[in-house]
């Protein structure tokens, strides 16, 4: 049991990762009711992830981390485009952009005999495999936004929260997936939204290490996948924690 937990220590510290970044984002992201726009870039970033194994490029080498981050600043180029130019319909325009990413990955994979199998891995994820080795650009990176974030961004405007964003997003698709990098940025911030704003954001980031951590347990327990049982226990955690709200009265 020891030897598993061990095994589980580095997949944890990429969730850890992953939510250091993704936790304060996500009451932005609910606040500028955008929610879907992790979705989107996070597709959009494995799209160039795609892209980029097409090209046969080193596997978690600079060249792929460049065409993921260069994706993701692309669609959040676009988004702040089509939100100054549309605001009305962002929310509808993220979620046509997420689809266009995810038909372009499924054709460009077409032809692939593994295709169906790359397609799964960057939807769900692979955070069982993740190795010390790969963590520390994330770690580095995590901490330049980490940095940037809390030094800025009250002043950040609408051009710059979508590139920090998409700088997030690329660090964290390629550790956990696209399905894990939606849950750890909105499932915390509902299950807090309830909750007096001093509590929110200890609250989101206890749900989340919550999340993670029993979810890997559960998956070496059980044999079961890692990502997708993550996601029902940050789920799970978050319906908990907005059911312990104070009660406030309609009106």
């Amino acid at each position: 049991m020891n030897h598993d937990l061990a095994i589980l220590l580095a997949p944890f510290v990429a969730g850890l990762l992953v939510l250091a970044t993704h936790v304060p984002m996500g009451a932005q992201v609910l606040q500028r009711g955008i929610v879907f726009i992790d979705l989107a870039i996070a597709q959009i970033a494995a799209l160039g992830v795609i892209v980029a194994g097409l090209l046969e490029l080193p596997s978690g080498g600079w060249q792929m981390q460049a065409a993921a981050a260069s994706s993701a600043i692309a669609g959040a180029l676009l988004l702040t485009w089509t939100e100054r130019r549309w605001p009305e319909v962002q929310e509808a325009q993220i979620g046509v952009l997420f689809v266009l990413a995810a038909t372009a990955g499924i054709l460009l994979l077409a032809k692939n005999p593994h295709g169906g199998e790359h397609l799964r891995d960057l939807l769900a994820g692979q955070i069982l495999w993740v190795g010390f080795g790969q963590l520390a650009v994330p770690a580095a990176l995590t901490a330049l936004i980490l940095a940037m974030w809390f030094g800025w961004h009250a002043r950040l405007p609408r051009l710059g929260f979508y590139l920090l964003f998409a700088l997030a997003v690329t660090v964290s698709v390629q550790l956990v997936g696209v399905y894990l990098v939606f849950a750890s940025l909105i499932v915390p911030a509902l299950g807090v939204r309830q909750h007096a704003q001093a509590r929110r954001l200890p609250l989101a980031y206890a749900i989340g290490i919550g999340g993670y951590a029993l979810g890997l347990v559960l998956s070496a327990v059980f044999d079961l996948p890692s990502g997708a049982l993550i996601v029902w226990c940050l789920a799970v955690l978050a319906v908990l924690a907005h059911a312990s709200s104070p009660r406030r009265s309609v009106g």
